[in-house]
């Protein structure tokens, strides 16, 4: 069900950024998928700690450092129940793409041997490709590449050539931030454990789209970043399955990582601390876990009802100018309007759009392997969030026909 008109409003409310104009024009806001805003109570949430209890964290005997202890922690949990994962497999970093620079310096490290091989998916973000290939070329594995569809979905009709005894990793993204794909996410973890492969999930676009479990998921790996789900930036997490994390070297050294210390040798704490060296993005923690409430309590479900039925209108509207095309056409999407329109620029789109308060995000997307799978230098992209409007998608459709007609003359 998507939402009312007046709940709508209320969720626009919470959101201070939206209330301005940008070059004279009321503020549309369709930069989503890129970073989305952030609702009052988290920008309220971050000052707080930095203005009433501020304090480093699990160190200190006074009350700051035990409020802000006990802020942080309860982060943890509530974002442990929001993906069905138990309290300690819950791991901060700083995003998505640290995350997964985590898992392939540390498991990819202490497990990959020549010859063994990763399987990525042709749409991945450079996030989840070059972490890979870096690791790959130091180890000497092998990347393989699952191809997809002319709509933007997995080709699995041969998948017994891309996952084998060799395969010892597959990463892919939940949710494709190019295309707006939501992958079948069983598909890969049920082959890749069939070969006793491990499963590295990329959710920065799943997380605020998706209702996560990743128990029923069944993934060994999951990551997401704060940002693009209502949350500070520079803040994520890593979820890994204990019985991984627990037998994975650490990454960093240095602070609460470590049990004790000694000029012969070290020993290293017990999860969720093992993997978190040094003094963490507090107020981050405790942004994210007030963002995860927040996706709680409106229901993440309604939002992703709501974002497909804006995208289906901007579809639909969109499909009357001539020589608009629609890159990733899967039945099932989330809601990202990728496309290009002839004889019109994507950069050029963008920049009109935005003279008409209109933003919107242009370029290749950190998909620069998938834009060449599809032979373009890159797209325009919309891609929507909680609190947009119907009203907004009739204005960026008729700004389009606008800019195409000035580009067209």
């Amino acid at each position: 069900m998507t939402f009312t008109r007046q709940e709508l409003q209320s969720l626009r409310n919470q959101f201070p950024v939206l209330h301005q104009q940008v070059n004279g024009r009321d503020l549309v806001y369709f930069d989503n998928a890129a970073t989305s805003q952030k609702p009052q109570r988290v920008i309220d949430c971050v000052n707080h700690y930095y203005s009433k209890y501020n304090s480093n964290i699990h160190r200190g005997a006074h009350s700051l450092a035990a409020k802000a202890t006990d802020a942080y922690e309860a982060s943890r949990q509530v974002i442990a129940d929001y993906i069905n994962a138990p309290y300690e497999t819950i791991n901060f970093v700083r995003g998505v793409t640290e995350g997964i620079n985590l898992v392939a310096n540390t498991w990819g490290e202490a497990n990959l041997q020549e010859g063994d091989e990763i399987l990525l998916t042709q749409m991945e973000h450079h996030a989840n490709i070059v972490p890979w290939q870096m690791i790959a070329e130091r180890k000497g594995a092998i990347i393989k590449v699952l191809p997809i569809s002319i709509d933007g979905e997995w080709d699995c009709s041969n998948l017994n050539e891309y996952i084998n005894s060799k395969t010892k990793i597959v990463a892919f993204n939940a949710v494709s931030n190019a295309l707006g794909t939501i992958n079948p996410i069983h598909l890969l973890v049920d082959a890749a454990h069939a070969v006793g492969a491990i499963t590295v999930v990329d959710g920065a676009q799943s997380a605020p789209h998706q209702t996560i479990d990743v128990d029923q998921w069944n993934v060994d790996f999951f990551t997401f970043g704060g940002h693009k789900m209502y949350g500070p930036t520079g803040i994520g997490i890593l979820y890994g399955k204990k019985e991984l994390l627990e037998n994975m070297p650490p990454w960093q050294g240095g602070g609460e990582m470590i049990r004790e210390v000694d000029f012969a040798g070290t020993t290293y704490n017990d999860l969720p601390f093992k993997f978190e060296a040094g003094t963490p993005n507090i107020a981050g923690v405790i942004g994210l876990g007030e963002a995860v409430r927040f996706l709680k309590e409106t229901d993440v479900s309604r939002i992703a009802t709501h974002e497909v039925h804006l995208l289906r209108l901007a579809e639909e509207g969109c499909q009357t100018i001539e020589g608009f095309e629609i890159y990733g056409k899967s039945t099932n999407k989330a809601g990202v309007l990728s496309f290009l329109i002839d004889g019109c620029h994507a950069y050029d789109l963008g920049v009109l759009l935005d003279k008409m308060g209109i933003a919107t995000r242009t370029g290749h997307h950190c998909c620069q392997p998938l834009m060449k799978y599809y032979g373009v230098e890159g797209t325009c992209r919309v891609s929507f969030a909680a609190y947009n409007t119907e009203e907004e998608v009739e204005a960026f459709i008729n700004g389009l026909k606008r800019a195409v007609q000035m580009l067209r003359g």
